[in-house]
């Protein structure tokens, strides 16, 4: 069976949608999308119909690529309120020497998370630290082991069912199975980090539209999670003052025209825009590169405050990710106020051409690498879905 799945992350800024396959621990993208997305404010559903609308856009976009409608995905859901707890439990394998199988590391996971939460909040994710199997201890892949008694040791995340329930009722609205959730962080950590990160101490910043989210990942594992209320759109409103511009040409500014830090501009490149109907003035790129990299700083050393609140302890990465990291001389900037540990996700690892797909991306090898730990195969589409998707030519491409 091919290992082909959907996954959506749906933000204040835009829905970014990406199927890709899983083979070899690779992740290889077939297709991708991204639209604009109204009604979802700070990560949370403000306007239901709005969303709604907003990802069947997205829907149909990503369906002009494959061939046929999806209606199953792995999704992001919103890390507000977020409460992490270390848990653990145990399963009492069948028969005298029993070899640990998937559904035993399932029951396992299922025994360490009862009475973990109440009743006003939603299991999001059980992240298994370590297992033992009888005497054997720090053990992290039990399959095959013998024994008599599976041990684990496990973080879960949960948030209250005020913050999930509206937002998984947008995908229900648009007829989207939600097969599984987690939260945006940990999507950006598996795409971001390699086996060294894995280790050690560090944390992964995701700068979005309205909020920079910062995680701690000990050894792999989310432990910790902070956001902030400000990001890229604080951008936007700089430049819309400085230069009298408005929101839609300020982002234009942003995206097409600025660079993050003034080593990659040229004050000799211009562009004239509109102030109004009866006013145009000219831009050079240097200064509004000026304008970009002070806001960029402020909202890394807040970052990097925040992680030191979070945790004493050494932190040995950071992982930098959000649509906004794109912008030319970012990672510039990233290293210069944070240092040479510091890095922002390269776009070649993704498979597509923008951070702001990390996300949705990263949670398919999380989400391939949770179903082999249970020892199943798995795969969001059936086999004729996939024999059109190979094949088809309609219109595939990979979004920018």
């Amino acid at each position: 069976m091919r290992n082909i799945y959907t996954s959506i992350d749906m933000g204040s800024d835009s829905i970014k949608i990406v199927v890709a396959e899983m083979y070899n621990d690779n992740l290889y993208v077939l297709a991708s999308a991204s639209r604009k997305s109204k009604g979802i404010k700070k990560g949370l559903v403000a306007d239901r119909e709005l969303a709604r609308e907003s990802l069947e856009k997205a829907i149909s976009e990503i369906e002009k690529q494959i061939g046929f409608r999806i209606d199953k995905a792995i999704v992001t859901v919103p890390s507000n309120d977020r409460k992490l707890k270390i848990v653990s439990g145990s399963y009492v394998l069948k028969g005298e020497e029993a070899a640990v199988t998937g559904r035993d590391i399932n029951k396992s996971l299922e025994n360490a998370v009862v009475g973990s939460y109440d009743d006003e909040h939603e299991l999001v994710c059980v992240l298994p630290i370590v297992f033992s199997v009888d005497d054997r201890k720090n053990v992290f892949d039990p399959k095959g082991l013998v024994g008599k008694k599976l041990g684990v040791k496990a973080v879960t995340g949960v948030v209250p069912k005020t913050v999930l329930y509206p937002f998984l009722q947008v995908f229900a609205d648009c007829g989207i199975e939600v097969v599984d959730i987690a939260f945006g962080s940990i999507g950006d950590y598996s795409i971001g980090a390699n086996r060294d990160n894995d280790k050690v101490i560090g944390a992964v910043i995701n700068i979005g539209e309205e909020t920079v989210n910062i995680s701690i990942f000990n050894k792999k594992i989310l432990i910790k999670n902070e956001i902030i209320n400000l990001g890229s759109k604080n951008i936007d409103n700089d430049i819309m003052y400085i230069f009298g511009v408005d929101r839609k040409t300020a982002r234009f500014l942003k995206e097409k025209f600025a660079a993050c830090s003034t080593r990659y501009s040229d004050k000799f490149d211009t562009i004239e825009v509109k102030i109004n109907d009866n006013e145009k003035t000219i831009i050079d790129q240097e200064y509004i590169t000026k304008v970009i990299e002070a806001r960029v700083i402020e909202l890394l050393k807040l970052s990097e405050k925040q992680i030191n609140n979070l945790t004493n302890r050494k932190i040995s990465y950071i992982i930098v990710t959000g649509g906004i990291t794109s912008i030319p001389g970012f990672n510039y900037v990233v290293e210069s106020v944070l240092g040479l540990s510091a890095f922002v996700i390269p776009e070649s690892t993704l498979g597509v051409r923008n951070n702001k797909y990390s996300s949705a991306a990263g949670l398919i090898k999380y989400y391939d690498h949770k179903m082999k730990l249970r020892d199943k195969n798995y795969s969001m589409f059936t086999d004729e879905q996939i024999d059109i998707l190979m094949s088809y030519t309609g219109n595939n491409k990979v979004a920018e």
